[in-house]
């Protein structure tokens, strides 16, 4: 006989759901909440989620599990008092410069203000004045704006394995922040943002580059060329109420020319560079047959560089020397546009459009800047680039599609997918198999793709047996490395991304719950199916860099980069 509760006086069936709360959300009541996050611990810290049983008594629906015919009331005069008044404590201790707040209309506070009508707070607010923390390259931390609901705390510690930030000191004087103080640029904090993704209000948010791309595209000396990855392309249009997963590459094309950028390329085609180098020192590898500790780590991810520079240095040596594609692309762009700059006068001002918080701290590392100047030399994520289409009223949802400019035109299936978990491996794995149809789809039935945190499998290519891995989250790449170290496992090649689900679930993205992102993956493996182009080493504009371009005998100076413990 199937389980029940009685929820409002509506029978509610449920079966493995973990607490109360899930079994009244999928009867369709929305129990308001704010330390409750699907993929974190329970906290049970803001107690919003509070409901009556039958015999008066209030318990937090988020920690206590279903029983068979409980009988609760979300909704009572008790219940209602006791949310309005913690509603109004939270909000006597919070900044309210909502009209000028980084998530204006889309915080959770200022939302549940209005939903439950509260327009006058009696108490005064007597909490001290916080110093904000801008010095990440990343986010920015604004303790006046904090609610203590501990989500960033238990995604830095629980899912990222970080513990750059947590809760300090007591009572009334509690709150988050990094050990002893410290700035967040003086932490182990690599960047991910992700803290940021899961914030309820504008205490954690991402640092924003926009005054410096405004200033270069108003400066008739520079030429503004943009970059955007594979993985904004399936998200932005959420932030213009298009469905989640739907391609607007060639309207992102469209509204960049309009907004005033010179040149707007797809960071896919710096993706089939970054495939073809990786997977040469792969070839290599499996070439010489020696036996090695680590597998070959992919280099993509700032944020997992920077997480194995400081928590693990012994597996530099093992990193691939790849830089990722936005410093691929970087280094292409301002080289190939040189000789023309010098001719007309002009200084090329290169922007990366980018799902990603860590890029922004890619970008300024030293090993990326050349001659005095960095090859990117600005990072705005998804949400800003949705900033700037708002702000010159541009309607995105109608624009007309346009192609990308010349001569960065043309990039293969392989270069899209690198958005999503899986995406680097898959592309890697086409180049070095077989040139054939059956060879792709025994790739794609292999276990690479799909979302999970982590992905093993063994694959065969050209005879031999290659064991590979995919992770997405730092913690779950802390783990692979602790069976890999411990000898339980043994793999060839490991693809890292810091962020879970990979590049569609970055910090810089509109947020989104999980199946938000397996909507923005599936999107992406549809563009890669209507891709001309299926391998990046048959990309005809990467292959002309190679034999007469840029790339002609500098591929390695150009394309490659090698980190070193404690340098930034």
């Amino acid at each position: 006989m199937a389980k029940y509760m009685i929820i409002d006086g509506l029978r509610a069936e449920f079966t493995d759901e973990k607490n109360i709360l899930q079994v009244i959300r999928n009867v369709g009541i929305h129990i308001p909440t704010f330390c409750y996050y699907t993929d974190l611990s329970i906290y049970g810290a803001c107690r919003m989620c509070v409901v009556e049983d039958e015999r008066g008594n209030i318990i937090a629906s988020c920690s206590t599990p279903p029983k068979d015919r409980m009988v609760i009331r979300t909704n009572t005069p008790k219940l209602h008092h006791h949310r309005k008044m913690i509603l109004e404590l939270l909000l006597a201790s919070h900044c309210r410069d909502c009209t000028i707040c980084e998530k204006n209309q889309k915080c959770q506070l200022q939302f549940l203000a209005r939903r439950f009508g509260l327009d006058h707070i009696r108490f005064k607010n007597n909490r001290p004045d916080y110093e904000i923390d801008d010095s990440s390259p990343s986010i920015v931390r604004d303790m006046n704006k904090c609610i203590l609901c501990g989500d960033c705390v238990r995604m830095c510690n629980e899912i990222q394995h970080v513990g750059a930030i947590d809760f300090v000191h007591r009572g009334s004087n509690m709150e988050v922040s990094p050990a002893f103080g410290k700035k967040l640029s003086e932490t182990e904090c690599v960047g991910c943002g992700q803290c940021a993704a899961v914030c309820p209000t504008g205490a954690i948010t991402i640092k924003k580059d926009l005054k410096r791309v405004w200033s270069a595209l108003y400066d008739p000396k520079k030429r503004v060329i943009a970059q955007i990855a594979p993985a904004v392309r399936v998200a932005l249009g959420e932030e213009f109420g298009m469905p989640p997963g739907e391609n607007t590459i060639y309207k992102i094309y469209t509204a960049l020319h309009m907004i005033g950028f010179d040149l707007a390329f797809d960071t896919s085609v710096s993706a089939d560079m970054t495939i073809i180098e990786e997977t040469n020192e792969l070839a290599e590898i499996l070439a010489k047959g020696e036996e090695r500790k680590y597998p070959l780590f992919t280099s993509c991810c700032p944020a997992w560089i920077k997480f194995a520079e400081t928590k693990h240095p012994e597996l530099i040596p093992y990193l691939s020397t790849s830089k990722s594609p936005m410093e691929m692309f970087g280094a292409v762009i301002k080289e190939y546009y040189k000789p023309s700059d010098e001719e007309c006068g002009l200084e090329t001002f290169h922007v990366a459009i980018m799902p990603c918080t860590a890029k922004k701290m890619e970008a300024a590392r030293n090993e990326f800047v050349r001659d005095g100047k960095p090859d990117v030399d600005a990072v705005i994520t998804t949400k800003e680039l949705a900033a700037m289409i708002r702000e010159l009223g541009i309607q995105f949802a109608d624009l007309e599609p346009t192609a990308p400019d010349m001569p960065f035109s043309i990039r293969s299936g392989g270069g899209i997918i690198f958005g999503t978990s899986g995406g680097v491996m898959e592309a890697a794995l086409r180049r070095v198999a077989e040139r054939s149809n059956a060879a792709l789809q025994e790739i794609e039935y292999s276990g690479v793709r799909g979302i999970a945190g982590t992905k093993k499998f063994s694959i065969d290519i050209q005879g031999k047996t290659v064991h590979a891995a995919v992770v997405s989250g730092l913690g779950n790449a802390e783990e692979l490395i602790g069976l890999i170290e411990s000898g339980e496992e043994h793999f060839d090649f490991v693809e890292v991304m810091a962020c879970p689900t990979g590049c569609i679930g970055g910090a810089g993205q509109p947020e989104g719950f999980y199946e938000v992102k397996q909507k923005r993956s599936a999107g992406l493996y549809t563009a890669d199916k209507s891709a001309l182009v299926k391998r990046s080493d048959e990309n005809p504009v990467v292959l002309r860099l190679y034999e007469d371009g840029v790339l002609k005998d500098r591929a390695h100076e150009l394309l490659h980069v090698h980190y070193h413990h404690g340098e930034d």
